[in-house]
């Protein structure tokens, strides 16, 4: 019964913020005031007053919501998720925030799966489908997932949908073949991504991206630093793969590791560097594992400014030992 109780009041913000459309978006334009009291029976010629309840607050403009998706592991690299609203603390710029928002209940997914199909693929591509699918398979029937593949072009094999049989498809029809255009492909997918929006309360989902490559980028009309910082206005945490080859002492293999390093940490996702792609099975399931073992975060930002400038987060809890992983900040919201 505790547990229910502490969850409860994350489920109520949460029907509140998507009633007045605002859950999932990193900010959004709004205040809270009370609500007028219900109107009277016009058939009661004289009703009694109304006793005093308590009221649900209704929608004005003038504060934002900073929403965060937060990871907790402990030294042995297990997820922690039985930590409740009080053991986190949450800072921007250095000041604390007051956390309005908790929940740790396992939402519902929008997921755009990338995949590199270039030539250096041409005798990995099995395998990366054969893990790619089975990735695909952990899907809650809520999620919805897309799939893209990139080598010198970019392309949407399947749109957003749940059907697990057809995302499949999609990813058995790729083939290896051409350059890396690593850059667009990640565009693309952000892009698609901010196209998903809710229309009910179950359509709510947070959002992922998992990219899969085995080199640096060599053919995008896009730069890395337009990228990441598209990334950094976005909702979604990336997850990133980097398969290592034979030589990882050359130059082209670092700067891909760096590219992938700061795109995860800067969105709250995560890198993983498997030597082999037989390990690649391994890695879809860890990051299948942490989309069901996060919490999430809002709160209202004390910085009132409108500025659009950078502001950065840092999340604490109180359990020894235990690590939380989020976006590491956001762009404010400027004046319109």
């Amino acid at each position: 019964m505790a547990r229910r109780r502490a969850e409860r009041p994350g489920r109520d913000m949460r029907r509140l913020l998507f009633a007045l459309g605002v859950i999932g978006t990193l900010t959004v334009g709004g205040s809270f005031a009370q609500a007028p009291a219900p109107v009277p029976d016009s058939q009661n010629a004289t009703p009694a007053p109304p006793a005093p309840q308590p009221q649900r607050p209704a929608f004005r403009a003038g504060i934002e919501i900073v929403s965060l998706n937060v990871t907790v592991m402990d030294p042995s690299n297990h997820y922690v998720t039985d930590l409740d609203q009080g053991d986190f603390s949450v800072f921007e710029d250095g000041i604390k925030q007051d956390v309005t928002f908790f929940s740790r209940r396992q939402q519902p997914v929008a997921l755009s799966l990338l995949l590199d199909s270039s030539a250096s693929m041409e005798d990995k591509i099995q395998t990366l489908q054969t893990a790619a699918s089975n990735f695909v398979h952990r899907l809650k029937p809520n999620d919805i997932g897309q799939v893209i593949d990139f080598d010198s072009r970019v392309e949407v094999r399947q749109t957003f949908t749940s059907n697990q049989n057809e995302l499949e498809a999609a990813i058995q029809q790729t083939s290896a073949g051409g350059s890396t255009s690593l850059y667009n492909a990640v565009y693309i997918a952000l892009k698609e991504l901010r196209k998903i929006k809710a229309v009910n309360e179950e359509e709510v989902r947070r959002q992922a991206l998992v990219l899969f490559t085995d080199g640096e980028d060599t053919s995008s009309l896009v730069s890395f630093d337009e990228v990441l910082d598209l990334a950094k206005r976005s909702e979604t945490a990336i997850y990133t793969i980097g398969l290592r080859g034979p030589d990882t002492q050359t130059k082209g293999f670092h700067e891909a590791e760096y590219v992938m390093r700061t795109l995860a940490q800067e969105t709250g996702g995560r890198s993983f560097f498997p030597a082999k792609i037989e390990d690649l099975a391994g890695v879809y399931s860890q990051i299948a594992d942490e989309l069901a073992s996060q919490y999430t975060l809002g709160y209202s930002s004390r910085n009132p400014r409108r500025d659009g400038a950078w502001r950065r987060i840092v999340v604490q809890v109180s359990r020894p030992n235990a690590t939380p992983r989020t976006k590491r900040g956001y762009y404010a919201p400027t004046s319109r």
